[in-house]
């Protein structure tokens, strides 16, 4: 197939740092390419891809010092796609929302995947508005709060299968914190867990500028206070592989609906066993008792960390292969786009095509 993936611009792919959604972008488009699928992706123009890279500015937006707006870019790389979109069998959209007026005429060929929260009032008239535009979730959780729509699936991500080594026998003696500093993610939650279980945290996360004051008046004095508590700040992937795979279990505390939650599959990936709030997406993701486990109060979460060598890390890395590799994913997408009303109109007129030629 011939294949778009219009990526956001606040990362390259993959990002250098933080960065989710460039993340998954990146994994799907390798993945696409690896299987002999012509690809093209619309990225920043600092991405490293083995597909066709179309530029859309020279750096990622939040690594470039002067951009101070990024509605700009976006529109400049939606015409990019406007002029090329009769190139693609589908164009697969990460991008929000911002490109539904453009894709109307069009839109049975396209696939808008969700990557965030969609509890947001704000979003209702919105969704409503565009009921017949494709999207694809990354959780069945995720779908909940929305209006009608025209799901096409729920695709969970994934991970290269090699990406991220398994690690039999963790040496670190600590618990991990990974992502970003944000009161829904609950980093407050975590030091309060290790505290009271007597073991070591380390947080390696970024802070945004608008998480900046939560870090200032809350997180920073905790971390502080606790001299059981380390702040690393942001890694990179090669740092994430040791600081994942030498965790006893990563917490993931979170007090939000998470459409998905790539930490939790990255831990996984090295064996590691996560221990999780009962939010959002968290109950598909984890297999209570296997992969980790499902907690709903502080005291659970005290008593899991107790009980986390019960679980074998064997265990938790079969169940990464066998739910969250990049293959898995790719597969599911390409279901995802044959199924695509324009695709399988396109796919019925090919054998006329070639009786008539």
């Amino acid at each position: 197939m011939k294949i778009a993936q219009i990526a956001p611009l606040f990362e390259s792919c993959p990002p250098k740092l933080y960065g989710g959604t460039e993340r998954i972008v990146s994994y799907l488009t390798e993945e696409l390419v690896q299987q002999g699928h012509d690809v093209t992706l619309f990225a920043s123009g600092d991405s490293q891809t083995a597909a066709t890279l179309v530029p859309c500015g020279d750096m990622a937006l939040r690594l470039n010092p002067v951009v101070r707006d990024w509605l700009p870019h976006y529109i400049v790389m939606l015409e990019q796609v406007r002029q090329r979109a009769d190139e693609f069998d589908v164009l697969h959209f990460h991008v929000d929302m911002v490109h539904y007026p453009l894709i109307r005429d069009f839109a049975d060929r396209t696939v808008t995947t969700q990557h965030g929260r969609l509890d947001l009032p704000d979003l209702m008239p919105f969704y409503r508005a565009f009921p017949e535009v494709p999207l694809s979730s990354i959780s069945d959780h995720q779908r909940l709060p929305m209006p009608p729509v025209n799901w096409a699936g729920t695709v969970y991500h994934g991970l290269p299968q090699d990406l991220l080594p398994f690690k039999a026998q963790p040496q670190g003696g600590y618990l991990a914190f990974l992502g970003r500093i944000s009161p829904e993610k609950r980093p407050d939650r975590a030091i309060e867990i290790a505290t009271a279980a007597g073991m070591k945290l380390k947080i390696a996360a970024k802070v945004d500028k608008a998480d900046q004051p939560y870090w200032d008046t809350v997180i920073g004095p905790m971390v502080a206070a606790h001299p059981n508590v380390e702040f690393i700040g942001e890694i990179n992937e090669q740092q994430k592989a040791d600081f994942l795979g030498n965790a006893t279990a990563l917490l993931f505390p979170i007090d939000w609906p998470e459409p998905f939650g790539l930490v939790m599959i990255e831990a996984m990936a090295c064996g590691t066993p996560v221990i999780a709030f009962r939010c959002g997406s968290v109950p598909e993701v984890i297999d209570h008792g296997l992969s980790g486990f499902i907690v709903d109060s502080m005291d659970d979460a005290i008593r899991a960390v107790r009980q986390i060598g019960e679980l074998d890390r064997a265990e938790v890395r079969a169940a990464f292969d066998a739910r969250f590799t990049a293959t898995r994913m790719a597969n599911d997408y390409l279901d995802l786009y044959r199924n695509l009303a324009g695709v399988r109109a396109a796919m019925r007129r090919q054998p006329l095509l070639a009786v008539s030629a």
